[in-house]
């Protein structure tokens, strides 16, 4: 067995753990911390959002020497200040995006960056997007979202109970806040891929946490019955069970999303490849850190609330100290007993010169009868 698989074993048997429930007010700050980052480089930055949001005109041109930095410039300069970005692609030739951009305003800007690269006018095509249709897609992504927080909430709920539907409904809203707001810091371009993408991790992050409740829900069944752990303690020890396989998880799902992230979009130039890669890459990672961090010791903060289980910790805490005063007092009470002494049949210890009756029939002098 690998050296991880024997960890995860242990860990899975309990012999081996980390006190996650038991340091999550250090957790919960940090959360908050990365929370209050996100929020504040959303409201001061904003999200760049594509021209499929906003409106504008997509210009691709033939194959031409111009670079994409110099592209951008010429088309900034040409669509009157407007913003523009200008991708190279496999080809040679050039996708240029212009944001903000009418009929009346396409039209002149086709004809000044068909003279500033060189290219015929007729070869340049134009592609106009109203932002109605920007609109609609928006309206259509919060409402499927709506649709899917609740319907989240309803199943675990029932399947589980409601304080876990809570847990993970709030895990869900810290991913969403966090891959947001990094959006917004790093300037990424917001397009459709980047919708489907934090759909995407709605479901991986409700998954990895599902996974972690399920091993909780059937180490917690009849709990009360026991006086060993604490709710809490349980908890815990569902995440350590559960902690390599969602190491693994996660790790297997970032390494194809980092291949789109850092090889496609930063090595090979495929910026498309961005706007879902990094949804993807910053959601994958924000589910596993909640589902672990975050949801299961909300659960138990939620749990140890309530009467049962504060009087099961009470009982656990009762018991423990009761085994650790007798234990001590077998401590104390244990006198070493000299070297030649002997335990009698009663479990006493006699010397030599106390052996018991019963031990000396038979042992004393002959009667004198003959056999």
């Amino acid at each position: 067995m690998s050296k991880l698989g024997n960890i995860g074993a242990r860990l899975y048997r309990g012999e081996v753990g980390y006190d996650f429930i038991g340091k999550r007010k250090i957790w919960y700050g940090l959360s908050i911390l990365i929370t209050i980052v996100a929020i504040v480089g959303l409201g001061v930055r904003g999200l760049n959002m594509g021209i499929e949001f906003s409106g504008g005109a997509v210009f691709t041109t033939p194959k031409t020497s111009v670079s994409a930095s110099e592209a951008q410039h010429k088309a900034e300069a040409a669509a009157g200040g407007h913003q523009a970005m200008a991708q190279k692609l496999g080809d040679g030739a050039l996708r240029i995006q212009i944001s903000g951009l009418d009929t009346k305003q396409a039209v002149p800007v086709q004809e000044g960056l068909a003279k500033d690269l060189n290219v015929p006018v007729k070869d340049v095509n134009t592609q106009l997007v109203g932002p109605s249709w920007g609109e609609q897609i928006a309206n259509k992504a919060w409402l499927g979202l709506g649709i899917f927080m609740v319907l989240v909430v309803l199943y675990l709920a029932i399947a589980f109970e409601w304080r876990m539907a809570v847990a993970a409904l709030v895990a869900l809203i810290h991913d969403l806040t966090i891959t947001v707001g990094i959006y917004a810091l790093v300037g990424f371009e917001v397009t459709p891929g980047t919708v489907i993408g934090l759909l995407t991790i709605l479901g991986y992050s409700l998954y990895d946490t599902v996974v972690v409740f399920d091993s909780l829900k059937e180490a917690s069944k009849d709990i009360t019955k026991q006086t060993r752990f604490t709710y809490s303690e349980i908890a815990n020890r569902s995440i350590n069970g559960t902690l390599v396989r969602s190491i693994n998880t996660t790790v297997v799902a970032l390494l194809p999303v980092a291949g789109l992230l850092f090889v496609g979009g930063g090595v090979l130039g495929a910026g498309m490849l961005n706007d879902i890669s990094l949804a993807l890459f910053v959601g994958l990672a924000a589910g596993a850190y909640s589902s672990i961090f975050i949801a299961t010791p909300l659960v138990a903060d939620l749990k140890d609330r309530e009467p049962e289980m504060k009087a099961l910790a009470k009982r656990v805490k009762a018991k423990r100290a009761a085994a650790a005063a007798k234990g001590a007092s077998q401590e104390e009470d244990a006198v070493p007993a000299p070297a030649d002494a002997e335990e009698g049949d009663d479990g006493t210890v006699v010397g030599p010169r106390q052996q018991p009756a019963s031990r000396n029939r038979g042992r004393g002098r002959p009667s004198g009868k003959r056999r």
